[in-house]
């Protein structure tokens, strides 16, 4: 079995005159669960509408377990599944029926349908709204539900456009967590967020996109690294920053920042704050240069 999922060389896109996607170069793993990380704009849906065969490149070559998305578009169809911005399902039908339905486009027979259904409403934790219509469902629900109808034939590879964009918190933990159990089963999962903290959550590498490029491209630890270590900061009793040092994370370090501040005398409540996502997001969309994590 070949290693690779997926593999951008070169990749671009324009429509009319705007360049949405220029020279991507990337690949993931099989078995990863892979972040493109960006705002709106950014060129992400357009990047995961030409893996999943949607939308032709102008240039570049892309491949999806070891298929080129122009030339053989049928090899990758019946191996993938897409979970786009909005949820693919038909509001006048049960959680039951929209399963059913896609189990027997599927090509499953009557009884494998129903069973097939049943298994996913009870994996995505939809049973109790099993014989309900659909347009009675919560955000939350509608989107367990579209992500179930991904898995009636279980795919290889797993393409998430930006799947809690609209959910409240605790709907879009919930999705996480059924995200982790799919990544756990062995699929490979690519998704597309604006959100620094689900990127940070669920990923294995994330790559930053912005204006079409990658900017970044790392693990969420590796990206951390490249924006410095923990900064050492001292609050006043309003709470408002008074201080602040930046340290190499090393305990002789910290040391270091704390005895400065004995040193000038300063007084108050001090904290550690470690990077986070939005310090690289800040950092490397603020350069052209591509950066990226080998």
């Amino acid at each position: 079995m070949m290693e690779t999922a997926i593999e951008i060389r070169g990749l671009r896109k324009a429509f009319a005159t705007k360049v949405v996607v220029d020279d991507l170069d990337f690949t993931v793993r099989r078995g990863e669960v892979f972040a493109l990380l960006g705002p709106n704009g950014a060129g992400k849906t357009t990047t995961i509408n030409i893996l999943t065969t949607l939308v032709t490149p102008d240039a570049g070559v892309a491949r999806v377990l070891g298929y080129d998305t122009r030339t053989e578009t049928a090899e990758i169809q019946r191996r993938i599944s897409l979970t786009g911005q909005s949820a693919a399902v038909d509001d006048a039908l049960t959680g039951l029926e929209n399963v059913v339905m896609f189990a027997r486009l599927a090509g499953l027979n009557r009884a494998e349908s129903a069973r097939r259904a049943t298994e996913l409403l009870t994996r995505f934790d939809l049973t109790e709204a099993a014989t309900r219509a659909v347009r009675t469902y919560s955000g939350g629900m509608r989107r367990r539900l579209d992500l179930a109808l991904s898995f009636v034939v279980t795919p290889e590879v797993l393409f998430l456009d930006e799947p809690t964009t609209g959910l409240d918190t605790r709907s879009r933990r919930d999705l996480w967590d059924l995200i982790r159990t799919v990544a756990a089963t062995g699929t490979t999962v690519f998704l597309t967020t604006q959100y620094l903290e689900e990127a940070d959550q669920l990923a294995d590498r994330i790559a930053v996109l912005h204006g079409g490029r990658i900017a970044a491209l790392g693990t969420p630890a590796e990206l951390k690294a490249r924006v410095g270590g923990d900064t050492v900061e001292l609050h006043d009793a309003q709470g408002e920053l008074t201080r602040e040092i930046p340290t190499d994370g090393s305990v002789a370090d910290l040391r270091r920042a704390l005895d400065l501040l004995d040193e000038e005398g300063l007084d108050g409540v001090v904290t550690l704050r470690r990077p986070t996502l939005d310090d690289v997001f800040l950092a490397v969309t603020a350069s052209p240069r591509i950066q990226e994590i080998a």
